[in-house]
C-alpha cells in the first residue's frame, strides 16, 4: 500500500454556554472537579476515550464521568449543543456553533492532540487514473479542513 498524507485535523473541547455556566469554566486540565464529559467509544476498545489535552509536548490524559456515550463526533456534538458535557472532535464540525454562540471552546491554550489523516491506495509503479482522480478529489473537499503537517 501507497500513503499519501493530506494533513491534520485540528481537535478542539467544547461545551454549550448552558453547561458551563452550571459547571464553570476550566482554566487549566486539572480543573475539571463537578464535570462531566459526553464519552466517545473507541471502536477498538468499546470503552470511552479520555480527553486530551497538550501542555507543550506533553499529553495530558483526563477521563471525567460520562452522561452520555457515543461513537460518532456529529452525536457527541449534538449533546453538547444540549448541555450533556464536554466532548472533544474536529474543530470544522463546530464552526457554525462558534459564530452563533451554541458551543463555545474550552481550555483553548490546551488543545486535544491533532489527527493525522492520511489517504491510502494500492502501490502501484503507475498510479491509476482513477485513484488518481479519487485522491484528488479527496484532497479538495477535506483539504480546506485541515492544517498542514504530519
Amino acid at each position: 500500500m501507497a500513503a499519501r498524507s493530506l494533513g491534520v485535523m485540528e481537535e478542539v473541547t467544547v461545551a454549550s454556554p448552558d453547561y458551563l455556566a452550571q459547571h464553570g469554566m476550566p482554566a487549566t486540565p486539572e480543573d475539571f472537579e463537578g464535570h462531566q464529559m459526553i464519552g466517545f467509544v473507541s471502536s477498538r476498545t468499546g470503552q470511552p476515550l479520555p480527553l486530551e489535552f497538550m501542555r507543550g509536548d506533553e499529553v495530558i490524559e483526563v477521563m471525567l464521568p460520562t452522561r452520555l456515550l457515543v461513537s460518532g463526533a456529529e452525536t457527541g456534538a449534538a449533546a453538547a449543543r444540549q448541555g450533556f458535557g464536554l466532548v472533544q472532535a474536529p474543530r470544522y464540525r463546530f464552526i457554525d456553533d462558534f459564530a452563533n454562540g451554541t458551543l463555545i471552546e474550552v481550555l483553548a491554550d490546551f488543545p486535544p492532540t491533532p489527527t493525522p489523516l492520511s489517504v491510502l491506495y494500492p502501490s502501484n509503479r503507475q498510479l491509476s487514473p482513477r485513484i488518481r482522480v479519487f485522491v484528488d478529489w479527496v484532497m479538495e473537499v477535506i483539504g480546506p479542513r485541515l492544517h498542514p503537517g504530519a
